[in-house]
């Protein structure tokens, strides 16, 4: 509706109709068609697009059940099923018309005309599309959604034994394929299952694509593919999609009968590839044996792309075998596996990273040999998130209030918050942000109060922490903060503390275990500390149950510290770090993802940084990190942890939270003790300047006015410009109704 720029309009319409606009859209249920960052990212990437007028689209899975819905029971995670279809979904559209075959399994021949996959089991893509709208500039894409059904001939020697029942029931394991989203972020699970919802998608888009570039205008076929790359750009976002480098050779060899080097040519042309993680456990390596099986002619493609890619390496570096090994598309050890982020790399003409940061360890460690290779291919595309929905969606006053000073030009041109600095003085507007951020904190405190039954401190500090729970981003040393502030007050009950409302929100993929038992921990340490008469309304810890986009739309704007502290390193990106920033929260992180641009953008003080920098992690790794260093001389930490290994907090089982214990102090490769000094002496920082909360409030400004950078309008002129090869527009189409004739010029 904000995109239509209908809002207001429908809003007063239910009104009449004695309709809640704010009813009706809770009773929408979320699409959580992806997992943490990457799917909301694609999210944004979507609005943008649509905004920018580029003619893009948005290829998925149309998950029947997305990521689980999220019960605190006892403490615990459990996970529930997200039957989000269940009363089906007003906003999409079936296009039947449009339905191909994927194929699996089946052997590979050589006939005269080239090779043939053949005796495959065949399972149907059909396509279900949403409209994306652009910026109230009557422009729509599409996301396409694919399902998948089961071909229409049973299997007749079934009908033939008589077993109809069995017949009709094997349907369904072709309709499988898109049943459930796999709940894990940033760790690979080689499952058959995943590995054929990868190819489905791949295998429909491509041949979607193909199809609509065969297809001209005026009805005849387009048949000289040495176009294809001018016309079609495909985008690899992380290496899920890496399937599609093989599937577009196969299509242009085996069916479109074009020769090795000229489908490899467009191939490379036509791919790019995104990386999203650095983290060694979330890297996909296929079991070439699986492969073979499922996909046996892509496994031939790749071992003939890889072959001709390490002659390459080895003309460059001769008899140099360890690098051949380390650049190989093909990993030996053990069970030889199929190295995805190698084929994405050796496939595509463009790499890039998602922050500044993330993309120089890309370079200079993960993908290192292959810069080498080929340095023109690497670039930089820090993420962004688009200010309709982060801003102009789920914080209306705040928009008002910019509006009023500024003009809306921002909405679309996000770079114009910087016009905010000339009111960081100016009483009038730091009376207004306060005002909007008290209403924001007493909404979502109403909110809080009537969905758990707590009663919040409205003039407490809102201090959250929100994402998916990995040990990585280190919601254990935000634990560690609760433990120690709550050790503090016990200790002088009669001191002055800032009061603190600490939120932590987020889900834990069902098999993490250590995650779980964080999960756990933050739990029980927030029984403890909520109920303990000394620490009355001066700390409250909450933890947010089922996180999720709508429940971040409410959250997010009354938020007043955003902690952003993953170990320097590790955070490809983040995108919530914008989000609070974009709408008035200041940050305590690390300089990891881009954290460190936020930093350079809004001065370094007007943030809270604290820990090691990569480097710095670095020197420590090679030194060795010894945690009992830092136990055994730090006695509020030593106190902390004897505290969770003693059974303080779990009085019912002492042992509960051994394994975290052991985690921290005898392989923690995150570093969490070695931060800890630092960290307690940035929030003890964060007290000291919300006590004056016009300097808090300044700082704000300054957050708010700096973040045009982090718009995914800026990511996506980047994208477009620098791989695509198109120019955005910001001209707005003629409605439908209007005559392009009776429109003003635009400039």
């Amino acid at each position: 509706m904000i995109n239509l720029g209908i809002q207001s309009s429908v809003d007063e319409a239910l009104y009449q109709m004695g309709l809640d606009i704010e009813e009706l859209e809770d009773l929408e249920e979320d699409a959580g068609l992806g997992n943490g960052g990457l799917g909301r990212l694609a999210a944004c990437f979507l609005d943008s697009m649509a905004t920018l007028g580029l003619a893009a689209y948005g290829y998925g899975l149309r998950y029947e059940y997305g990521i689980f819905a999220q019960k605190i029971v006892n403490g615990e995670q459990i996970e529930e099923p997200d039957d989000w279809l269940r009363f089906g979904n007003p906003w999409e559209k079936a296009r039947p018309e449009y339905m191909l075959p994927i194929h699996f399994f089946g052997k590979v021949v050589d006939t005269p005309t080239g090779k043939k996959w053949i005796d495959t089991q065949v399972v149907f893509a059909m396509p279900y599309d949403s409209p994306v709208p652009g910026y109230q500039n009557n422009i729509v894409n599409t996301m396409r959604l694919w399902s998948a059904k089961s071909p229409v001939e049973f299997n007749l020697k079934f009908f033939n034994d008589g077993d109809y029942i069995q017949a009709v029931l094997d349907r369904n394991l072709a309709e499988n394929i898109t049943r459930v989203l796999y709940p894990n972020d940033n760790l690979f699970e080689g499952k058959e299952l995943r590995l054929k919802q990868e190819y489905f998608m791949c295998s429909a888009t491509l041949q979607d694509i193909v199809r609509r570039f065969k297809a001209t205008k005026k009805g005849e076929l387009r048949t000289d593919f040495n176009y294809f790359p001018d016309k079609v750009a495909l985008q690899l976002n992380d290496t899920h999609p890496a399937l599609a480098i093989p599937e577009l050779m196969r299509i242009l060899m085996d069916i479109e009968g074009l020769s090795w080097e000229a489908a490899w040519d467009i191939t490379v042309k036509t791919c790019a590839y995104t990386n999203h993680t650095v983290l060694p456990e979330a890297l996909e390596r296929w079991s070439v044996s699986l492969m073979s099986s499922i996909l046996p002619r892509h496994m031939q493609i790749i071992y003939e792309i890889n072959f001709q890619h390490l002659q390459e390496v080895q003309k460059r570096w001769p008899n140099d075998n360890a690098r051949l090994k380390r650049m190989s598309l093909i990993e030996e050890d053990g069970d030889k596996r199929v190295n995805m982020a190698h084929l994405s790399i050796v496939g595509s003409h463009a790499i890039n990273g998602v922050a500044r940061i993330h993309s120089d360890i890309l370079k200079n460690d993960l993908f290192r040999d292959f810069y080498e290779l080929s340095p023109e291919k690497f670039q930089n595309k820090t993420n962004g998130i688009t200010p309709r929905r982060w801003l102009l969606l789920c914080n209306p006053n705040l928009s008002d209030i910019i509006g009023e000073r500024i003009g809306d030009n921002w909405i679309t041109h996000l770079d114009e918050l910087t016009n905010l600095n000339q009111l960081v003085n100016d009483q009038s507007f730091i009376l207004d942000v306060q005002k909007v951020k008290q209403e924001n904190k007493m909404k979502l405190a109403h909110w809080l109060e009537s969905e758990y039954n707590v009663k919040i401190n409205v003039n407490s500090m809102f201090d959250i922490q929100v994402k998916r729970i990995h040990e990585y981003k280190r919601q254990l040393l935000n634990c560690l903060h609760i433990i120690t502030q709550y050790n503090r007050i016990k200790k002088n009950p009669d001191g002055e503390f800032v009061p603190r409302t600490v939120m932590v929100g987020g889900k834990a993929a069902p098999g993490y275990y250590m995650a779980k038992k964080i999960i756990k921990l933050i739990n029980y340490v927030a029984n403890v500390v909520n109920n303990d008469p000394v620490i009355g309304d001066r700390l409250k810890v909450l933890y947010l149950e089922n996180y999720r986009v709508t429940f971040a739309e409410k959250i997010i704007p009354a938020a007043d510290l955003s902690q952003q502290i993953s170990t320097a390193g590790t955070e490809a990106s983040g995108t919530g770090n914008m989000k609070f920033m974009l709408n008035g929260a200041l940050t305590i992180g690390t300089l990891d993802g881009a954290n460190v641009e936020m930093a350079e953008e809004m001065g370094d003080e007007n943030i809270f940084i604290f820990g090691m920098n990569v480097d710095e992690v670095e020197l420590l790794k090679r030194k060795g990190y010894n945690a009992y260093t830092y136990y055994e001389s730090i006695p509020e930490l030593k106190q902390c942890v004897d505290q969770i290994q003693n059974g303080f907090f779990s009085p019912n089982n002492h042992d509960e939270f051994k394994d975290i214990v052991d985690v921290l102090l005898k392989w923690d490769r995150f570093f969490l003790l070695a931060d800890y000094q630092d960290y307690i002496k940035a929030q003890d920082k964060v007290n000291e300047t919300y006590l004056d909360q016009n300097k808090w409030t300044r700082m704000c400004i300054r957050n708010i006015a700096s973040s045009g950078k982090f718009s995914s309008d800026r990511t996506i002129t980047e994208y477009a410009r620098e791989i695509w090869g198109v120019e955005p527009s910001w001209e707005k189409l003629p409605a439908p109704h209007e005559r392009i004739a009776d429109l003003p010029k635009q400039s």
